[in-house]
């Protein structure tokens, strides 16, 4: 009797883990009574030294004969998850799933006389070694595949290689792609066998396009299959892309093919408008990349992710190329910045060429007077955006005149900092309510350059629409 050990209601309230292998690989595959006697029998582990634990009891409450449960156990032992370690009395011990995956199974070789002379037939310009018969072995327990299946896929690899001596792994690799596909039965294998012999003709043809000398495999058959069938490609469809195609091989064909397929696009005219566009595209890439200073040895993201969404939103080749070194004169310099201007530019409905050049005369004209005023107060620097946002403070919020605005700068003419003054005035004026040069020269508003750009930047309270007008004017032109 063991020292320590779980009470009977533990042992019911706890848990039972089952691999997921075995859900997977071996529970489809088993008789109903040997999957009851494997799931019990691992739950029955978790109390081993219980003295109840005996075959006796075991098939009394599974309500089976003892004959039944032990046939069950020298199945699993077949597959490889138990080990029955004694007879008298019954003892039989679970094994890790990971030694099957590990391909420590021993097979009962005595049970494949008669596959093994056939394989060996069909293979007659070698001999199958016992490495090559456990991969066969392999197949036909853990994957399921039945004999005469796995023989007619050895035939098949034979007759499509014209070579009664090719590596057995060529003929594991197609095999396990069959039973990845389900196609496990001799009638499944025959009647996809009969499929892809169907295809031969259409397969060459795509061969002598792509100029490949070689024989297809059959897992290129397969493929060729999987184009017509899943894919719904005609022959001059797949045909027509296979001649056309810049780096001829019959990976990146599938790869187009799967690509063409996700667009929807069926027909030969539909593809070879797609092609059309799509070099267009690439040009028109490779001009903003330049203008934005940028560099892409592959081009094909730019114009899948950037160059058609743009197109489709209405910008033409010459926008694109303004709007690129608009970009980039105003620090604007990845395809993102660009997206984001482009999308604010689509806000705003500029979609034509017209609309573009205003805009672009707008911003000119602006910086122009904004240019004036900085020479007027004898500052030789570029217009920056918080001049931009100041003017239009002082223009659009709060709608000051031209004059006013002169008067203004000329006032500020020889101050210490004359753009902080400038803006402290014309603060003032607002503040006031002054809207004419006349009322200005009557003000006996004195301006202190200091206090006045303190309450310009921190003090002064902005009514929401002053708010709302520089942040609209941000978003506007900066990204």
């Amino acid at each position: 009797m063991a020292f320590c050990k779980l009470s009977v209601d533990a042992v019911a309230n706890n848990t039972t883990q089952v691999d997921n292998i075995f859900i997977n690989n071996y529970l489809p595959y088993a008789s109903s009574e040997c999957v009851k006697v494997y799931l019990y029998g691992l739950y029955k582990c978790q109390d081993a030294s219980s003295r109840d634990n005996t075959l006796e009891n075991f098939a009394n409450e599974l309500n089976m004969s003892q004959e039944d449960v032990e046939s069950c156990f020298y199945y699993w032992q077949e597959q490889g998850l138990v080990q029955i370690l004694e007879v008298i009395p019954f003892e039989v011990r679970y094994l890790p799933i990971t030694n099957v995956l590990n391909h420590t199974k021993k097979y009962n070789v005595k049970k494949y006389g008669t596959f093994n002379a056939q394989a060996q037939e069909i293979l007659s310009g070698r001999m199958i070694t016992p490495k090559e018969y456990e991969e066969y072995y392999y197949i036909i327990e853990e994957l399921h595949m039945e004999k005469e299946a796995l023989l007619m896929v050895i035939k098949y690899c034979v007759d499509a290689k014209k070579s009664d001596n090719i590596n057995y792994s060529y003929i594991t690799t197609v095999a396990k792609d069959f039973a990845n596909r389900k196609i496990l039965t001799a009638k499944q294998t025959e009647e996809y066998l009969c499929g892809l012999e169907g295809q031969n003709e259409g397969v060459e043809m795509v061969f002598k396009a792509l100029k490949i000398k070689r024989l297809p495999t059959i897992n290129e058959r397969s493929t060729y299959k999987f184009w017509k069938d899943e894919l719904k490609f005609d022959d001059n469809v797949i045909l027509n892309v296979a001649k056309n195609m810049k780096r001829p091989s019959f990976e990146y064909l599938d790869t187009l093919l799967k690509k063409y397929y996700s667009l929807k696009l069926q027909k030969v005219d539909e593809i070879e408008n797609y092609e059309s566009e799509k070099k267009t595209s690439t040009e028109v890439a490779k001009k903003i990349t330049t203008n934005l200073g940028l560099y892409y040895e592959n081009l094909e993201p730019v114009v899948d992710n950037y160059i058609f969404k743009w197109f489709n939103m209405g910008f033409s080749v010459s926008m694109l190329e303004q709007i690129s070194n608009y970009s980039f004169k105003t620090n604007v310099r990845t395809l993102e910045g660009m997206d984001k201007v482009l999308a604010k530019f689509y806000k705003l409905g500029i979609l034509s060429e017209e609309s573009l050049q205003e805009y672009f005369n707008s911003v000119l004209s602006v910086d122009k007077k904004i240019k004036t005023i900085l020479e007027s107060i004898g500052l030789s620097r570029n217009v920056n955006q918080f001049d931009r946002d100041k003017y239009k403070i002082w223009t659009e919020v709060w709608n000051m005149p031209d004059d006013l605005i002169e008067y203004a700068v000329n006032l500020a003419v020889g101050k210490e900092q004359p753009m902080q003054y400038l803006a402290a005035l014309l603060s003032s004026f607002h503040d006031k309510n002054i809207r004419t040069v006349e009322d200005a020269k009557n003000s006996s508003q004195i301006v202190s350059t200091k206090t006045k750009t303190k309450k310009f930047n921190n003090e002064r309270d902005y009514t929401k629409e002053e708010m709302n007008a520089l942040f609209q004017s941000i978003e506007e032109i900066e990204v």
